[in-house]
């Protein structure tokens, strides 16, 4: 596991492959802010980008003036069955906050990543965001596809290409000591 960050930039390529879960990365470039509205108008209508190297952030910005004022993520596990789609057809790395399911674990193996954001640090989020257009504008501010540029946004690797899952992992441990406790 890296401590120092790594830099990455998008589009992403095989350099995401060898991240390991629990790896501190700093991603720059163009990402694509998608919910469950836009994941179901993609899928109907079509990616409105080039999907090759993209990464997703499961994200409902708050954008005044075409500035990003605030932009947490949202609970990822939501679009656990929307998905595969995306890494069927070249993202390479799924950001939001909480984890993702066993089925989005499996569909990114030698494909892509699932970088993590902590949740409730919208404003620092936004300090490493600018708009850069949007997609799908009639879903409404939290529903449409924002293209934003990073600039050194810091995430952790949550679950990596390799099928490890940080969040998996911390549930199972905390389960086990659980168990531990409640039988002394």
């Amino acid at each position: 596991m890296n401590t120092l960050p790594v830099h990455l930039h998008t589009p992403l390529g095989k350099e995401v492959l060898g991240l390991h879960a629990g790896d501190h990365v700093e991603l720059s470039g163009i990402v694509y802010t998608a919910r469950d509205e836009a994941h179901m108008r993609m899928q109907k209508e079509g990616i409105p980008f080039d999907p090759q190297g993209a990464a997703i952030y499961h994200c409902g910005p708050v954008i005044q003036d075409d500035r990003v004022i605030a932009a947490g993520p949202t609970t990822s596990a939501r679009m656990n069955e929307l998905s595969g789609f995306l890494l069927d057809h070249g993202i390479r790395a799924l950001i939001g906050k909480g984890g993702m399911g066993a089925l989005v674990r499996e569909q990114l193996k030698d494909r892509g990543v699932y970088l993590a954001f902590t949740g409730g640090c919208a404003a620092l989020a936004s300090s490493h965001m600018t708009v850069k257009g949007v997609f799908f504008k009639d879903l409404g501010m939290a529903e449409a596809v924002w293209v934003i540029e990073l600039d050194h946004l810091p995430l952790v690797v949550g679950i990596d290409a390799q099928g490890n899952d940080l969040f998996a992992t911390v549930m199972h441990h905390a389960k086990q000591e659980y168990e531990r406790y409640r039988h002394e």
